[in-house]
Formats: C-alpha cells, sequence, structure tokens
C-alpha cells in the first residue's frame, strides 16, 4: 500500500504526521532534562547520613578510596552497618525487621537516597559544591 492509499483510506490529515512526530520527539524530552542534571564523573560527592532530621555524619564519596564501614547504634539498641565503597555507599547489615534497605544496594548517584523506615534512618548523596538535585527540608 502506497502512502498516498494509506492516507486516504485511514483518514489522517497532512499536519497529523508531524504533530505524531513532534509527540513522539517530545517524549524523550525527560531523558534530556534529568540527565543533564546529573553531575560531570569527576564531581566529589557527599553521603549525609540524618536519623530523624538530624545529621548524624557525613561521609567522602571518593573514586578509589579504600573501603570502610561505620556502625550506627541508636539508645535504643537499634544498629545499622553502613559500608562505603569508593563513591558508592549502602546499609549492609540493619536490625530492622524488614531490611528493605539492605536490599536497595548500592547509591553512588546525586539525589539518591537510602531510607531505613523503622530507624527513621536517611542517607543522602549530595554533590560538595552545593549543585544537589533537590533541595529536600527535613
Amino acid at each position: 500500500m502506497r502512502l498516498k492509499e494509506f492516507m486516504k483510506s485511514s483518514r489522517l490529515k497532512p499536519f497529523d504526521g508531524i504533530i505524531i512526530v513532534l509527540l513522539i520527539a517530545s517524549s524523550f524530552l525527560p531523558l534530556i532534562i534529568f540527565g543533564w542534571n546529573q553531575l560531570p564523573e569527576n564531581a566529589v560527592k557527599q553521603a549525609v547520613l540524618r536519623v530523624d532530621g538530624k545529621e548524624i555524619e557525613t561521609f567522602e564519596l571518593v573514586e578509589g578510596k579504600k573501603g570502610t564501614t561505620y556502625l550506627y547504634e541508636d539508645p535504643d539498641g537499634d544498629t545499622n552497618l553502613i559500608e562505603i565503597d569508593g563513591d558508592r555507599i549502602r546499609i549492609k547489615e540493619a536490625s530492622c525487621g524488614d531490611q528493605i534497605c539492605v536490599r536497595r544496594g548500592w547509591a553512588s548517584k546525586n539525589g539518591e537516597t537510602i531510607v531505613c523506615l523503622p530507624h527513621k534512618l536517611v542517607i543522602e548523596i549530595i554533590a560538595v559544591d552545593g549543585s544537589e538535585t533537590d533541595d529536600l527540608v527535613y
């Protein structure tokens, strides 16, 4: 079937094709916008540990840095073992029942968070130069 025959049989107007192409092209706009907000690969990042909205510790995330662990224990005896490996961070072990924070895995990109709701613990990755993607209010 030729294009002209298709246009006549499907009742498409000439500008319908232009609209369809524009809609398909604009569907990629979020990828461009959110990709543009990402940090450059060599940017220095920090992971901020907050418990119940209060900043407890800050970890430098530098690629190639030796891996370390940090044990957070709250007054009730709840614990979270946090592992920092170069430019990424994760909760390795937690004494909470659901273990969602452990299954979350590694976080390494600007704006990513790891949350342990039973312990009211949040780890957020931010840029050192202040160019973070979201300003969260706690």
